[in-house]
């Protein structure tokens, strides 16, 4: 490549560089063209799924006094037979 190819590429390159306008990415304009389709409908933000399915409170509660209680019995056992 000459000398003369490199500065007009590099001319070429600051021209598309400083374009206003840029063409989207082709799956912009496909999420645009499904969305101009079909109109997503209005929701509120207490309505939105949430994205890990939530374990009832009395469930965890249950898992950590069982925890508690089972590590308060092997101390105790270990407590009790101990090799003095």
């Amino acid at each position: 490549m000459t000398e003369r190819d490199e500065f007009e590429q590099e001319f070429d390159l600051q021209w598309a560089n400083a374009a206003v306008h840029k063409e989207p990415s082709a799956q912009a304009r496909m999420l645009a063209a499904r969305r101009q389709e079909e109109q997503p409908r209005p929701r509120s933000f207490a309505d939105a799924e949430p994205a890990v399915p939530r374990r009832s409170s009395w469930r965890s509660a249950a898992i950590v006094f069982g925890g508690i209680a089972a590590l308060i019995v092997l101390l105790g056992y270990a407590r009790t037979h101990a090799l003095y």
